[in-house]
């Protein structure tokens, strides 16, 4: 027997829902609010919760996440009359099992608790991953949780990986974790910066070259892929790999063999590939730029990494690390923080992400001197000037005029506030998605909104991201 919460404002589909529930043997808790249900999934311990999207006091979708965060969290299927297409990406990319639209039949919904339960049955059955070695890999909130969830499964087997993530955010870390964590840690680490490959040399930098291949050949080279065998090939910034290495080197992932610069012999090779990117490879292949068939081979698995204005929780942790680190290194004695020097930290958007962190802290440690405390007055004054900004808020300026047509009737007031509204309202959109690089989660902290929110308005206005 399964414990299943409800949350509908719909008496009517609550009733049939637990009606097709108890029949199959399981207990059953109703909630009508979306307050009601995010406070029963945090009382109880649930396996499912059926949660709708639109209920009185808010969203669906804005409580899916925090649902999510919940220690050993329930599975949840959102069921909804709305076909919503953005609505499913975001229940799906926030967690959900699967996405219902009304009406219900009894079928569907007992096929969607089976599944549910079986794949529960299964989980709780798999033995618990070993410790991980994290290598640097700091932080301990929900968002960093599922990073390290995604780490140990890439780390108990040999498909390729794809790292993705913003500049800056530690996409290498992860890489190199995934290799200590692996059964290949006792191999070479082996790193290609794509982006750094000379064009004229790539090939025999990657595959290596037989003496007399070309003009400075006087010897036998090992290529990169050479020295990976029996561990970690890193592939980073992937997307700058030139198009005319990328289906020579897709071969060399088919067939597990490569040919030498000048060789008339292959040999064999042996590696386990990671990648990793700050590029939408996706587009780049509809834009002709990377070819979509070695895209397939280097997404076996996917591992995004987050940006550190997601985590903020973790900035303290980071500081600490990272100062105790600098301070190692520099031969100083460890600093102290002020209170007000988190705060300032945790306040910063950090466009840069971690690396960013830890070159403020390096410029910190300077100002400070032989100082033993950090404030914010030892922050580089960019950020300093960021954040006063921010706490003042933008200069006032005066709203766009409304034209009124001077030979038509008058509107009514209330039509012609709702004219205004509606156009100051596109107006902001559309510089909210201009400032935001079109980031939906980017555009969400801007703006304050919930993503459910934002894409409602998008949708009114008929704009897209």
């Amino acid at each position: 027997m399964a414990r299943i919460l409800i949350n509908d404002d719909d008496l009517a589909i609550c009733a049939v829902l637990a009606r097709i529930l108890r029949g199959m043997g399981h207990d059953v808790v109703q909630a009508h609010t979306a307050a009601e249900g995010l406070a029963a999934a945090r009382g109880e311990a649930f396996d499912l919760v059926f949660l709708d999207v639109r209920m009185p006091d808010g969203s669906g979708l804005d409580v899916l996440p925090e649902i999510r965060q919940i220690p050993a969290p329930p599975e949840v299927i959102i069921i909804t009359g709305d076909a919503d297409p953005d609505g499913a990406e975001l229940a799906v990319k926030n967690g959900a099992w699967d996405y219902i639209t009304k009406p219900v039949t009894p079928q569907n919904i007992r096929l969607a608790v089976s599944r549910v339960l079986q794949y529960r049955e299964e989980k709780a059955s798999v033995k618990p991953p070993r410790v991980l070695h994290r290598d640097g890999i700091i932080g301990s909130g929900p968002v960093m949780e599922r990073g390290l969830e995604q780490l140990a499964q890439a780390a108990a087997n040999d498909s390729n990986v794809l790292i993705t993530g913003e500049t800056g955010t530690g996409k290498e870390v992860f890489a190199r974790a995934i290799h200590r964590n692996s059964s290949r840690s006792g191999g070479n680490f082996v790193v290609v910066d794509c982006a750094a490959l000379p064009a004229t040399l790539v090939e025999s930098i990657l595959f290596g070259h037989v003496r007399g291949a070309f003009t400075g050949a006087d010897r036998d080279e090992d290529g990169l892929i050479s020295q990976a065998h029996g561990g970690t090939l890193f592939l980073d910034e992937v997307g700058e790999l030139p198009w005319s290495m990328q289906k020579a080197f897709l071969r060399v992932l088919e067939d597990g063999r490569f040919r030498p610069v000048g060789s008339r012999q292959e040999r064999d090779c042996d590696f386990r590939l990671v990648a990793a990117t700050n590029r939408d490879l996706d587009q780049q292949v509809t834009d002709g730029r990377f070819r979509r068939d070695l895209l397939f081979r280097l997404r076996v698995l996917h591992l995004e990494v987050p940006p550190l204005r997601d985590r903020s929780e973790d900035i303290q942790a980071l500081v600490m690390y990272h100062t105790a680190r600098l301070c190692e290194r520099k031969g100083i004695g460890i600093k102290g923080f002020s209170p007000e020097f988190i705060v300032a930290l945790r306040e910063y958007h950090w466009p840069g992400n971690v690396r960013e962190l830890v070159n403020t802290l390096d410029r910190a440690l300077a100002a400070a001197g032989g100082e033993p405390t950090l404030y914010p007055t030892h922050l580089p004054t960019n950020i300093r000037v960021e954040l006063a900004r921010a706490k003042v808020g933008p200069a006032e300026e005066p709203p766009p005029e409304v034209e009124i047509d001077p030979e038509a009737s008058l509107p009514t007031l209330k039509d012609f506030r709702e004219r205004g509204v509606a156009r100051l309202e596109r107006q902001y959109l559309r510089e909210l998605l201009r400032r935001a690089g079109r980031n939906p989660k980017e555009a969400c902290r801007v703006a304050g909104l919930q993503r459910s929110r934002l894409y409602e308005l998008l949708r009114k206005y008929d704009l897209s991201l």
